[in-house]
């Protein structure tokens, strides 16, 4: 799987975790009505009758949409298969040259709000290829569509009221570009997201995930200092278990212990050297996909609570992983 065909693989599968699965609802009224109910509805939502007028003028569902939403691949590659996609040589060349070309700007952008650069530009990667994939669907009659007739119908109705208040902001409907199931912009944000933590890095107009790097990065930065990253910790790194194994009750996010207890316990860096000491909380995990033969099997790894941030961003272990790794591989030598 190459090219452009992956990239909108990973975006299905990337769906797949950032979105609670539900029992799908048939609709239970022809779409006219549904959008006349749902407009009755914005309006009490303080939606102005312009933008409804607007956004939502001459609006039909998206068969592809719909077609998309019921047809995810479930998800099965191994880690070292999605980390060999993900984190490949080409995109760590491209990242690096990217940290080259915006070092100023980055700099800046990690400096106002505590998010390392790398970690930035590895968001930006995976999200959307550094800006190059960002999605063909015009977002509100995408997300109408699946309000409509969706898995999550609540879910995407009130993600379609966030995407008219970004009109009403002064953001053009038009504009509004992303993947079938709403995500915009270079960083994929649903406009919820977008309405709570994008950020013009200018501060003179609205926040253009769309076309202006700076607005990316600040916005993606933004975003995870808020949802808690801290600037003082790394997320997480691989490490090699003791020759007698490790108790399966001490893996999982829900157990935490200081280095100083891991290294007590006999875990070590992949090298064979031992921990850092020190009371830093971090948990150890395993990179598995939990089907099949590789049960028990995963690469391990210790994360810290950054690698929580990263599951905030998108609930996928998978996915954290590999921001992380593409992170340290931007700019490790």
């Amino acid at each position: 799987m190459t090219g452009r065909w992956w990239i909108r693989w990973v975006v299905g599968v990337v769906l797949l975790f950032s979105l609670e699965s539900g029992a799908r609802a048939e609709p239970q009224q022809d779409f006219e009505n549904w959008l006349s109910g749902f407009k009755a509805d914005a309006l009490e939502k303080g939606i102005t009758q312009t933008t409804l007028d607007t956004a939502l003028a001459d609006l039909q569902p998206i068969d592809r949409v719909i077609e998309l939403d019921r047809r995810q691949p479930e998800f099965t590659m191994t880690f070292p298969q999605y980390l060999s996609h993900v984190v490949n040589p080409g995109r760590i060349k491209t990242g690096r040259q990217h940290l080259a070309r915006q070092k100023k700007l980055l700099a800046e952008v990690s400096k106002q709000y505590g998010v390392p650069a790398a970690v930035v530009v590895a968001m930006w990667a995976i999200e959307s290829d550094f800006g190059r994939l960002t999605g063909g669907f015009q977002v509100v009659p995408a997300l109408a569509t699946l309000a409509y007739d969706g898995r999550r119908s609540q879910y995407f109705r009130g993600e379609l009221l966030n995407a008219l208040r970004m009109v009403d902001g002064g953001v053009p409907a038009a504009r509004m570009r992303g993947s079938w199931a709403g995500a915009m912009g270079q960083c994929q944000f649903m406009p919820s997201t977008y309405l709570k933590f994008a950020k013009s890095w200018d501060g003179k107009d609205r926040p253009d995930i769309w076309s202006n790097e700076a607005d990316v990065f600040s916005s993606a930065a933004n975003y995870l200092s808020q949802i808690g990253w801290n600037s003082k910790q790394s997320w997480g790194t691989a490490v090699k278990l003791p020759k007698h194994g490790m108790a399966t009750a001490l893996f999982g996010l829900e157990h935490k212990r200081s280095l100083r207890e891991w290294n007590k316990l006999g875990l070590r860096r992949v090298n064979g050297k031992p921990l850092p000491g020190g009371d830093l909380q971090a948990s150890l995990i395993r990179a598995e996909t939990g089907k099949g033969n590789d049960i028990g099997q995963g690469q391990p790894y210790l994360v810290f609570d950054n690698f929580r941030v990263f599951m905030k961003w998108n609930r996928s272990v998978f996915f954290a992983l590999a921001a992380g790794t593409l992170a340290d591989r931007l700019v490790s030598k």
